[in-house]
This record gives C-alpha cells, structure tokens and sequence, in this order.
C-alpha cells in the first residue's frame, strides 16, 4: 500500500507544477499510528518531482516526507487569523453610523437616507468583486507576503480616512477605495491552505472561519461605540474641534489603527510561503509555461461544482444574515419575533456561540472521519429543516399562551444552538476548493474566483433579501412567512447540488496499515 502512496504522489505531480491558497492546531484531529503522522505532515498541495524510475520515485518521496515532516506552525497561522480581522472590521464598522453620517454630510431627508446608505455599503463589496481576480494573480506571481502587507495598509488608510469626508461623493471615493485593497482574504486563506496539511486544514480553516466572525462582531462594536465621541463621552471630547467637526473620524480611525497593527506584524512575522523552486541558469533563462487561464480553470474537473456550491451556500449565509435581525425586531403579530435590542444581542450571542463551537469542536473531527463531501451533504440536509422551524418560533408566541411562551423558550434556544451547525458548510466549502485546485500555481487564483462570487452576492444579498421580507410581513403573505418559505426552498437546491460534488474532495481512502491516498486519484 505504500507504492500506492508513491505512485498516487506522482500521479498528481504530473498535474502540478508550483502554487497554492486557504486556522490552528499541530495536534492531528485523530490518531492512527506513525503512519498517519507522517501523512499529516504532508502538504495539500506539495510539488514533488516524478521519475519513470520506481526506485528514483520511492526515493524522491521519502525525501519530500522528511523535508515536509513538521507541525503546522501556530504562531504563523495566529498572525494570519489576526489579519483576517481587517476586512470583516472594515466592511462593517460604519453600520451603526452610516445613516445618520449620510444625513448630516449630503443633507438628505430621512426618506432619502436608506438609498445612499446601502449604496456605500455596497460599494465596498462591488470593487472587491471587480479586483479580486487581480490579487490572487498578484499574489501567484509577486508572492503572498507583498500582496498581503500591501492590501493591507492600503484598507488601513482608506477605511481611517473615511470618518473624515464630509461630502457623499468623498464617503463614496473611501469607501471603493477600501474595497479595492481588501485582497488580504485572498492572500490569507492561500497562505493557510499552504501551511496546511490533510491532516490539518479542518481545524485551520475552522479558525479561519471563527477568526472572519470575530472581525464581524469587533467591526459594528467599535463603530457604534467611537462614533460621535462629543455627544457619547461629553466629559472626554466635548469643546475638542477636531471631533466635534468630525464625528465618526474616531470610530473609523480605531479601525484603522487596527488595521495597522496587522501590518506591523505581517510585515515583520509572517513569512512567505509561495514555493520558490531553486533552478539552474539555464532553466532560469528559460521561458516559463503559459498560465491557465480563468476559462480553463474554471472548466478543471471538479472546480465548477465545487465554485457552485461555494457560491450557494454564501448566498444562503448572507440571505440568513440580513433576514434574521429584523425577523426577530419585527412584532409577533405580523409573523415575528418582537424582541428588545437586548433580547437582539443575547440571541446574536448565543447564535454565534454555537457557530464558533460547531466550527472548533466538532467540524475537525466530523470532516476527518467521514470527509469534506459528507459534512457538505448533511449541511446541505440540515439546512432547508432549519430555515423550515424559523415560522415555528413566531407560530409559538402567536398562541398567546403561557404554554406557547414556555414552548418558544425551549424550541427557540434549542434551535439556535444546533441549527448553526449548518455554518460548517462555510469551512467545508474552502476545504473543497483546495481539494479540486489543480496546483499551487492555481490556488490563488481559484480563491480569487471564488471570493469574486462571494463579493457579488454580498453586494446585493442582504438588500434583496431584507425586501422580500419586508415585502411578506407587510402584506402578510403567507401570514407573514413568505421570506422562509423562499429561504427553505432555496436550502432545498443546496440538498441537491451537494449531491454532485467531486470525488477529489471525498473521504480519504485510507488502509488497512495506516496509509492513505488522495481520494481523487485511485489507483
């Protein structure tokens, strides 16, 4: 079983020449003996050179383990996470404010008020869609550390600078600016992918994930908290010029300062991790290999499903997002929940509470045990039942029982804590995304791709999905469920397109003596 091993290494070498792209952990998610060590230790996508010689294979192989046979490094995957925060900071940080900034700096009536909000909130997420294929590139060619340092000052500024316009115009310059340099998420989940191995990635990627969700928490946090520091903290900043002229500068230059400690620590800690083969003077001077494509990637087997089903379950994350605040604000009687801003927070926290525990203590050991494919197809289950019992909770209270509200408080907790399990799918989807690459040379490129999709959609998700809802309660169609009927057959199609997905990111098959080879390539 070990010559498979060795044969299944050249095998995939013969489709791999150079490059990569994406959280915590050296321990291996479940033991099985020396032998699963040393496949831990493998790279995801490790060049090796290919011999016809069988000897001069076995060689080359056992020489490959031993220069790869080392712990995921945690402190080079902390750095990371921490990077991560900038762009979710970035993205949500002027929520709290940005109504009643674009009131005051384009003089706007509050019917006006919603357009040019959604508008800049927006604009962020549209130029990342257009740039995005530019910084995986970069990031191929240049090396991951320059783009990452690079993107990331370049969000740093533009997001400290916006709290500082006064004028829609210069909100909106700011704010397209930020997007343009929001590459890092790219550059970060390349750079993970890289110093992950099989073994290894679940739980690197679930930190990546938790890592995303914290810069969401922390972002609206810190906005709310420093914008208008005059009128919040009149015994600090009232009678100073600069914050009573601008208000939210504070808020948006914390942020920023944020962001500039992730690139003080990047610059000086993370090191690069793009494969840079040592060649001859003759092979230097010799013309490189055109590269693929965005067409010819994008038709790799395997890598449409898997951008597909990566894009699907996004668009149900960023639909799930935007309903659920104002499904639980909106009152009982027009279909739901009626909650207090604190009952909002403590709902919000115990929902993300259960994500962070889905994703650290069980995906890892679920996706090692019955692989990638499999926790994609039992999310994709899961998801239209979820999105299904969401009426329930309002159908409860609509009784106006004490036995309904005693019923709300079981069904409503118990829900949201096992219904964002389905938040694994995010991970599972990336881990994916590595497995069908068809080489290190492509893996930014093929994150690029996919965050492309992910931008778009975020760009106008929330808004589309935040109307249908208003659309159902306010005319009280399907008393006032319209918005999870759509939600649930939506979930549905996820059922169906997980089903399709590769054999390369299936289970891998391992032996009876320990070994494993790639699922994709079987001998």
């Amino acid at each position: 079983m070990a010559s498979d091993n060795r044969q299944t290494s050249a095998t995939d070498e013969d489709a791999i020449t150079t490059e990569t792209t994406p959280l915590l952990s050296s321990a291996p998610v479940i033991g099985a003996g020396g032998a699963m060590e040393a496949e831990e230790s493998k790279p995801l996508l490790s060049p090796t050179a290919s011999s016809p010689s069988a000897t001069a294979t076995a060689a080359t192989a056992a020489d490959s383990t031993a220069t790869t046979s080392k712990p995921l490094p945690k402190l080079q995957i902390l750095l990371l996470c921490y990077a991560r925060l900038i762009e979710p900071m970035a993205f949500f940080s002027i929520f709290p404010y940005i109504n009643q900034m674009v009131m005051e700096n384009g003089g706007l009536d509050e019917a006006d008020m919603g357009f040019y909000s959604g508008l800049i909130e927006s604009l962020f997420s549209l130029t990342q869609m257009l740039v995005m294929v530019f910084w995986g590139r970069a990031a191929d060619r240049v090396g991951r550390k320059p783009v990452l340092v690079f993107s990331l000052a370049g969000v740093a500024v533009s997001t400290a600078l916006f709290g500082l316009a006064r004028t829609i115009p210069q909100m909106i310059l700011f704010r397209c600016a930020a997007g343009v340099f929001a590459g890092s998420i790219v550059t970060v989940r390349t750079m993970i992918s890289e110093l992950s191995t099989r073994q290894t990635q679940a739980r690197a990627f679930s930190w990546f994930a938790v890592a995303g969700n914290l810069g969401i928490f922390i972002g609206p946090f810190v906005g709310g908290a420093l914008a208008e520091p005059a009128r919040q903290y009149p015994r600090l900043f009232a009678g100073l010029w600069f914050f009573e002229t601008f208000p939210y500068a504070l808020s948006s230059i914390a942020v920023g300062v944020v962001g500039a400690t992730a690139v003080v620590t990047s610059a000086l800690f993370i090191e690069e991790t793009l494969p840079r083969d040592a060649k001859s003077d003759d092979e230097a001077a010799a013309p490189r290999p055109p590269r693929a494509s965005t067409w010819d990637l994008v038709r790799s087997p395997g890598v449409g499903i898997v951008l597909f089903n990566y894009a699907y379950v996004m668009l149900l994350a960023f639909a799930y997002t935007a309903i659920v605040p104002v499904f639980w604000a909106t009152r009982v009687g027009l279909g739901g929940l009626g909650f207090t801003p604190l009952g909002i927070s403590l709902f919000m926290g115990l929902t993300g509470l259960s994500q962070t525990t889905w994703l650290l203590a069980i995906f890892p050991p679920l996706q090692h045990r019955i692989g990638t494919n499999a926790v994609m197809r039992a999310c994709g289950i899961a998801y239209p039942f979820f999105m299904g019992l969401m009426p329930l909770l309002n159908a409860l209270l609509r009784l106006r029982t004490h036995a309904g509200v005693v019923a709300f408080w079981v069904v409503g907790p118990t829900l949201l804590s096992v219904g964002p399990g389905v938040s694994m799918s995010f991970t599972a989807a990336q881990l994916a995304l590595n497995d069908v690459s068809p080489s290190h040379e492509t893996l930014g490129m093929l994150n690029a791709l996919a965050l492309t999709l992910a931008s778009g959609l975020r760009s106008f998700s929330p808004a589309l999905f935040a109307s249908l809802f208003a659309i159902g309660v306010g005319n009280q169609f399907l008393s006032g469920y319209f918005i999870w009927v759509i939600m649930t057959v939506l979930a549905l199609g996820l059922t169906v397109s997980t089903r399709f997905l590769p054999a390369a990111s299936e289970k891998d098959a391992v032996s009876e003596d320990g070994h494993g080879h790639s699922g994709g390539h079987e001998d």
